[in-house]
């Protein structure tokens, strides 16, 4: 078993864990909880050995096998599945000692050596090693390319294929869903479930934690406290203590009534059964566990909106994608009511991310008709637009540049309820992690008042108190909401209807959460039979097998004018990045806003000018890479 005794860390003069204990027995599952920051990815430092308790002791058995999904990985020109494989030590040690021995021409090390791989079942290991970068949604053909071709958030899941490709007794993993689809993370459950060795997560997917794991353990006060069963018990079991000792009472009992009014409001308005029923058993269930939140350090809302026109936006016949002649989905009906509150849903790739673009106007159509309400004031987040902060400017600088005469204890006050606190709104936003980059993205946007809230993925880096306060401030927001997002939790709280973009269409989807997971599990069914009637065919003949490599060639000379061209926008955005770096340095000068003036206006001005003009070439520069990947996928 693992077990820690009065276990004390500390960094710097912050304590992490002060005299905390904890035993975990063999093939439990436990998911650990507590705020970023509060010491989380340290407990899995100690427990990989990379780390030292400062006082206390911590014990695993010594012939425990560990298997750690690592956060970052270098752009090594190795390919996906080979560094998949690399997750089995034991294969790879074995593979190399048959190397050796056929070089020695070793007999009876081959013979030990063949004898061991089978041991280890490692006749088949290539073929898990397949099913894994299947399940967390790579294509067959990905699984030949290097890892420096992918994204950062691709190479993190080739992380969590090497991690779970890995023979373990023990199981740590930081964040696995963070980076996967709804898709993805639900074939990762599955996987989880079937674990046979000690499993501990780290996570802040609610939904996720109460399908897997059978215990919690969360940081309080510098303690690791454990509860029994999964996050949902968590909160009830947690309500009930605190109600117990009677803390802060009034503000649980206001924030209880607010439940209640958006159960109430929402029962009323209930017309799908499936749909309904699932969501208001959810928000029934928010009253109980109402005080297990009462002491979040966040308690934000999304302002009213000025105007609030009945039609949002109207697609007619509409195709959207990059390409007229390819389109990633046509002939789209498709409209945005003032109360309108929708989840996308449908296979990674599929174009959900794509509507969403299409609909912020990000990119524009390309095909059919396009209306859109008076007043209509959109609300976009991405992941991407984490990295268009500014990073010298500070929280209370990005509001100021919004609304240069509002007052700065008004903008105090609502950086506040996103936990920017006292100094940390003059923080520049350079020192700032992920989930505080992504707090200060959604503060930015409901600062603006807008009546549409286009959220791709909005939870990624989020804890879940944040994503908690996030639930609730969508429930009681009074414009229009769209989602994209793996957290069903935040899916199942808040959107009354889901839209399947699928196979080129984009149409409602007739059902709840549980019936997606279901059509999905079809789906697969399906894809799998058909996968298998293909690999039955006979392969190509010598002749085609010279055609596809003649057609692999002419299309690999179209990808020069396309690399060329995303060089050429690079060069762009880093010029323009520079000028607009110089332009905020001077914004920056508090003095400035003080004496106002025509100076004031004349970099606001040119301030305006230069994103815009950068907005545009990133979006060019996107336009371009999308277009790439697509030619690449098609040579490869």
């Amino acid at each position: 078993m693992i077990k820690l005794e009065n276990v004390s860390l500390q960094r710097g003069t912050k304590f992490l864990l002060e005299e905390a204990s904890l035993t975990i027995h063999p093939g439990q599952k436990w998911g650990i909880i507590g705020s970023n920051g509060c010491g989380k990815s340290t407990l899995f430092q100690m427990l990989t050995g990379k780390l030292a308790e400062d006082a206390g002791s911590l014990s695993i058995p010594s012939d425990w096998r560990i298997a750690h999904m690592a956060q970052e990985v270098s752009a090594v020109k190795r390919c996906a599945e080979d560094y998949v494989l690399d997750g089995d030590k034991i294969l790879r040690r074995i593979e190399n000692d048959i190397a050796n021995a056929q070089a020695k021409d070793d007999g009876e090390a081959l013979a030990k050596g063949f004898a061991e791989l089978e041991q280890v079942d490692g006749y088949t290991a290539q073929a898990r090693a397949q099913r894994l970068l299947a399940g967390l949604g790579f294509k067959p053909a990905d699984g030949k390319r290097d890892v420096s071709d992918f994204s950062g958030g691709w190479r993190i899941r080739l992380n969590l294929a090497q991690a779970l490709m890995c023979p373990s007794d023990l199981l740590l993993l930081d964040e696995p869903t963070n980076h996967l689809d709804l898709d993805a993370t639900l074939w990762l459950e599955n996987w989880l479930k079937q674990y046979s060795g000690t499993l501990i997560i780290i996570s802040h997917d609610r939904d996720f934690l109460d399908n897997v794991i059978g215990n919690i353990v969360s940081f309080e006060n510098c303690k690791l406290v454990s509860y029994t069963g999964g996050y949902s018990d968590y909160e009830i079991q947690r309500a009930e203590r605190l109600a117990q000792q009677a803390i802060a009472f009034s503000k649980q009992q206001e924030r209880i009534a607010e439940i209640e009014q958006f159960v109430n409001r929402f029962r009323a308005k209930a017309t799908k059964a499936r749909q309904a029923q699932s969501r208001l058993k959810e928000l029934d269930r928010m009253e109980k566990i109402a005080p297990a939140h009462v002491d979040s350090p966040f308690d934000f809302r999304f302002p009213k909106p000025e105007k609030l026109p009945q039609v949002l936006i109207t697609l007619s016949e509409a195709a959207i994608g990059y390409s007229a002649d390819a389109p990633i989905a046509d002939k789209i009906e498709f409209g945005v009511l003032g109360s309108s509150r929708i989840g996308l849903l449908g296979h990674n790739g599929a174009g959900k991310t794509t509507l969403i673009k299409t609909l912020s106007n990000m990119i524009p159509l390309v095909g059919g008709q396009r209306s859109e309400g008076q007043h209509l004031r959109i609300g976009y987040f991405a992941q991407h637009q984490l990295e268009s902060l500014d990073t010298k400017g500070t929280p209370l600088l990005h509001l100021r540049r919004l609304t240069p005469k509002e007052t700065e204890q008004k903008m105090r006050d609502f950086l506040g309820s996103f936990g920017f606190h006292g100094d940390k709104a003059l923080d520049t936003v350079g020192n700032f992690s992920g989930g505080e980059k992504a707090r200060l993205a959604l503060a930015i946007i409901a600062w603006q008042k807008p009546n549409l809230l286009l959220l791709d993925e909005p939870t990624n880096h989020l804890d879940l108190e944040m994503r908690h306060a996030l639930t609730v401030a969508l429930q009681a927001f009074e414009g229009a909401v769209i989602i994209v997002s793996h957290d069903r939790h935040l899916l199942r709280s808040t959107v009354e209807e889901f839209v399947l973009v699928d196979n080129g269409k984009v149409a409602e989807f007739d059902g709840d959460l549980e019936d997606y997971r279901n059509w999905l599990s079809n789906e697969n069914k399906e894809s799998k039979e058909a996968e298998a009637e293909a690999s039955n065919k006979n392969e190509p003949n010598k002749a085609d097998k010279k055609q596809l490599r003649q057609n692999a060639a002419a299309l690999r000379d179209k990808l020069k004018p396309y690399t060329n061209a995303i060089k050429k926008l690079e060069k762009q955005m880093e010029t323009l990045q520079e000028k607009l770096a110089k332009l905020e340095e001077e914004l920056a000068d508090p003095e400035l806003y003080q004496t106002g003036g025509d100076k004031l206006k004349t970099l606001l001005k040119q301030q305006g000018e230069l994103r815009s003009q950068l907005a545009e070439t990133e979006e060019e520069w996107f336009i371009k890479s999308d277009e790439l990947e697509a030619l690449n996928a098609e040579v490869q």
